[in-house]
Formats: C-alpha cells, structure tokens, sequence
C-alpha cells in the first residue's frame, strides 16, 4: 500500500491550497443561501457557475456517473444525497460536500449546516462532528499513525454521546479523488499506517445521533441512518507536512463556512 500513496512536492501542495481555498470561498457563499425554502438545487446550480466563473471544474461530476457538482445530504442522509428541487423546512440540517478542480489541482469538504432554527439535539451533532474533525487534524503528524486520527475522532464524538459511521472514511486525494490511504474515523492509537512528510488526506468523520449504521438507497449512492436519526459532516483536506498539519480548504480569516 505504502508504494501506492503518492508523496506530494511543495508546490504541489501550494497548488492544492489554491484550490482549497476557492472551496473554502464556495462554502462561505452558500452558507446565507441555506434557509427556510430554499432548495439544494439552487446551491447545485451556484456552485457549477461559481467555479466556472474562477476557472475551475467540479471534480464530482461524472464520477462513476454521478450527475452532480456537489452532494447534498439532509437529515438522516449520511452522505452522497442528490441535489434536489424540494424545498428546505425549519429545523432541517444539510451537508454539503464538494470537491474542486483548479488547474488539475484538487481540494475536497464537506460542511453541515443548520436551516433556519434547529433543535438542542441537531445543535449538539454540529458542534461536536466540527469539533472531531478538529480532534483528529491534531493527530495528523509525522511519524504518527492513521489509528491515532481515527481514535482521536472516534473517543470524542463517543464521549458526547454520538456514534461514528463506519462504512464512509477519509482518503488520500491528488492528482485524483479517491486515492490511498484509507482515513478511518474510529480506530485504535498506534495502529495502522505511518504519517509521512507530504501525504494529503482528506478527514471527514460522519456522525450520527443514534445507531452508527448505514443503509443505502435505491438510487445506489445516498446512505441514510437505518434508524432515521440526524447525521452529520464535517471534511477537510489536510497536507501532512514536518511543521504540523496544513489545512488546504480553509480562507486566511477561517474556515470558510
């Protein structure tokens, strides 16, 4: 596995930056789009003008034959929803995952967000899915191993009272999407493979508010809760460098929300 993962060049992530950071600006404008009434559609169909109009491509279009430039997954879909012309309710939250094509350099996140007012309990899901991503880019160190991340995540979100979804994990990504090494959300510290200087990896841990376990649709791509409870996500792009872990898909002044 080790000879398949691709160590990435300085430059190369400089390159991944820039497009991280034209994401990063994507989420920041969608955020005041998600409210009461509007549709996933709406964002579909800002997102593909939006990039076109920076000089870039929505990577997730084609794949596999998927139609769409982002997923957008509400309430108990886990992740991989289609964008959709039904309107958003009150009380909804919406995951929002994307990944950018800049100049052949790629970025990929995910955000969730709340539409209009939710309650305590999907309040509870946001906070703490952001915060175990968080808890896991802290592990993301050289010479630390891929089960220090996904414990990191797992004990976290655990300890709130929240459940990890297995099924879905992290990956490497650049020059494609979908690339070694697997990131797992859960896991055991010390095991797995070791951190080096110039992997990119994408953390994006999937939590939901009841049972980890996910089923998926007849359309062959959305995964939704078994037992119809709230999910959420939260997904970075991270380069693992010797001065700590960078963060690509975030703007200067935060994360881009």
């Amino acid at each position: 596995m080790n000879g398949m993962i691709q160590l990435k060049s300085k430059n190369e992530i400089a390159r991944m930056k820039e497009s991280g950071r034209l994401l990063a600006l994507t989420h920041k404008k969608i955020g005041p789009m998600i409210k009461p009434g509007a549709t996933t559609w709406d964002i579909e169909v800002f997102v593909n003008e939006f990039l076109e109009k920076h000089g870039a491509t929505p990577e997730e279009k084609g794949f596999h034959g998927y139609k769409y430039a982002i997923c957008a997954s509400v309430n108990d879909e886990i992740c991989h929803g289609f964008p959709n012309r039904k309107p958003l309710n009150n009380g909804d939250i919406v995951t929002i995952d994307m990944v950018v094509n800049l100049n052949g350099a790629l970025s990929d996140s995910a955000w969730s967000y709340p539409v209009g007012d939710i309650s305590d309990e999907a309040r509870h899901l946001l906070k703490t899915t952001k915060e175990a991503l968080y808890e896991g880019i802290k592990m993301s160190v050289v010479g630390n191993r891929m089960g220090d991340i996904g414990h990191a995540i797992q004990e976290y979100a655990e300890s709130r009272g929240l459940s990890v979804v297995r099924e879905f994990v992290g990956h490497g990504i650049g020059p494609t999407m979908h690339e070694d090494p697997q990131v797992a959300h859960y896991g055991k510290p010390g095991r797995g493979l070791r951190l080096r200087d110039g992997m990119t990896i994408t953390i994006e841990p999937m939590l939901n508010i009841g049972d980890w376990r996910a089923k998926v649709d007849g359309n062959g791509w959305t995964a939704r809760t078994v037992d119809g409870s709230l999910s959420a996500q939260y997904e970075h792009t991270i380069a693992i460098t010797k001065n700590g872990p960078e963060i690509l898909t975030t703007l200067d002044d935060g994360d881009g929300e």
